[in-house]
């Protein structure tokens, strides 16, 4: 006869084995989603970008579908500055060779590189420091040699907004630093932060062109912005720049901060404002007029070399968007719903899914914890799938430059039986996401993804493997 004890330990047993089942099925599952992941970051890093869209042919420059005939310059310069800069540098020196003059790379400081002619630079992101407006104020002086039978190439990507910084005069470096990371925090997207960053700098909404003027610029750029907006991507150092003063005093009127801002600031904006000080670069100035830029990176990209993967791997796969924006917590509702539909409508096949979609969400932070909008997207569709028990779907969400918020981590991912993993261990998920502590939470549960730079960046890749 079997005692009650005997029983208790029966039904443990069971439940352990099922949950190693579950958990070995999701840890398969996981394994393919890294797969996709991992091979849209790989068709976005450096090296394949330049050797795709970058040729010298018989003396003549190709970039894309566009020629330029080195033999007319006397002399090439170039900068690099973004999250890609030595990498995009030792990739396109491949194809250049020792025709480079003089150089300067800006990299984030732990990064070095050794090239003949090129001057390595530190400077710091997400924030900027005086490392990030020393390496400003060299990379103009360098610009500036350039003459009218010159070539300056701009290698740009994500991050080049931190990590080249020359206020304005009669603003401090700590002074800009101090409203860039207010409007972080607040949620501001990438749009509204560079309206503001522009209009308080020396080198970006067009001023490095405008600084390089009369050499001929060419800028290769991996984009990291919504729409490959050349305006916006490292704040358009070498694009014409649409927005104003006003605008710029409207977007800290939005958020409440044109108070908290510094007088300095203030006083800027409203010269500007009156026209005492010169406007960022427009459509019409003829500096333009021999600057070229070509968008050699992006989302897309990215997403398409993942959706290829999935398909190797069985997945029926979708790409809904390369333009996600928003808040994390609210596009995380809006992609369940969707899933939940799928699931739900009887439309389901016996092939597995794969949805996937790319861009960049913002996170409004009100709590005290650690965490980045990837992690954050990642648990608030947790929490929206919290009636589901089996684990019929799995979310993740990563930074293809592998850095998420002011984390080591570069995402996470969950299934819904994460869920009863945090209540085994008496966790609160929705205390977590009141609290923006969304690393801490996939750091007791399990979850973060973590690779490390990337040496690229083109914004967020998110996806939905879903079974029946």
């Amino acid at each position: 006869m079997v005692n009650e004890a005997s029983c208790l330990a029966i039904d443990l047993g069971i439940y352990l084995l099922l949950m190693s089942v579950k958990e070995n099925q999701s840890s398969e599952l996981f394994k393919k989603a890294k797969k996709i992941y991992q091979a849209g970051i790989e068709e976005v890093k450096p090296d394949n970008l330049i050797k795709n869209y970058v040729l010298i042919k018989d003396e003549k420059l190709i970039v894309k579908d566009r020629n330029f005939d080195l033999s007319s310059f006397e002399k090439i310069y170039l900068v690099s500055f973004g999250k890609a800069s030595q990498f995009m540098v030792q990739s396109l020196m491949e194809v250049f060779g020792n025709r480079i003059a003089e150089g300067i790379a800006v990299c984030k400081a732990q990064e070095e590189l050794s090239i003949r002619n090129i001057i390595c630079l530190p400077g710091s992101h997400p924030l900027p420091d005086e490392k990030s407006s020393m390496a400003a104020r060299n990379v103009l002086s360098l610009v500036k040699k350039a003459g009218e039978k010159d070539l300056v190439l701009v290698l740009i990507s994500g991050g080049g907004s931190a990590l080249v910084c020359h206020p304005l005069p009669g603003i401090s470096l700590g002074e800009k630093r101090s409203v860039t990371e207010k409007l972080l925090k607040v949620g501001a997207d990438i749009t509204e932060l560079n309206t503001v960053r522009k209009h308080l700098s020396s080198i970006k909404g067009g001023r490095l062109a405008q600084e390089a003027c009369p050499a001929t610029v060419i800028s290769l750029v991996i984009s990291d912005v919504i729409g490959n907006d050349l305006e916006n991507i490292a704040s358009g150092p070498t694009h014409w720049d649409s927005s104003t003063y006003k605008d710029a005093l409207q977007v800290l009127e939005k958020y409440s901060l044109w108070t908290s801002v510094s007088p300095s600031i203030r006083k800027i904006i409203e010269d500007g404002i009156q026209g005492n000080i010169e406007e960022t670069l427009k459509k019409d100035n003829q500096v333009f007029n021999k600057v070229f830029n070509f968008i050699i990176g992006d989302n897309r990209v990215a997403l398409q070399a993942a959706q290829e993967e999935s398909e190797r791997l069985k997945f029926k796969s979708y790409i809904l968007t390369s333009s996600d924006q928003g808040e994390a917590r609210d596009t995380a509702r809006y992609y369940i719903s969707l899933v939940k539909d799928l699931l739900e409508s009887g439309r389901m096949t016996s092939q597995p899914l794969c949805l996937l979609a790319g861009g960049e969400l913002t996170v409004t932070v009100r709590g005290k914890g650690k965490g980045g909008r990837n992690q954050e997207f990642v648990l608030a569709a947790l929490l929206e799938m919290k009636d589901r028990v089996e684990d019929s779907v799995l979310i993740l969400s990563v930074g293809t430059d592998g850095i998420d918020g002011f984390t080591d981590a570069a995402g996470a991912w969950a299934v819904p039986s994460a869920l009863k993993k945090a209540e085994s261990l008496s966790i609160d998920p929705e205390e977590y996401l009141n609290n923006n502590d969304s690393y801490n939470f996939f750091k007791k549960v399990g979850g973060l993804i973590i690779t490390g730079p990337t040496n690229t960046n083109v914004m967020d890749l998110r996806f939905f493997l879903v079974k029946k």
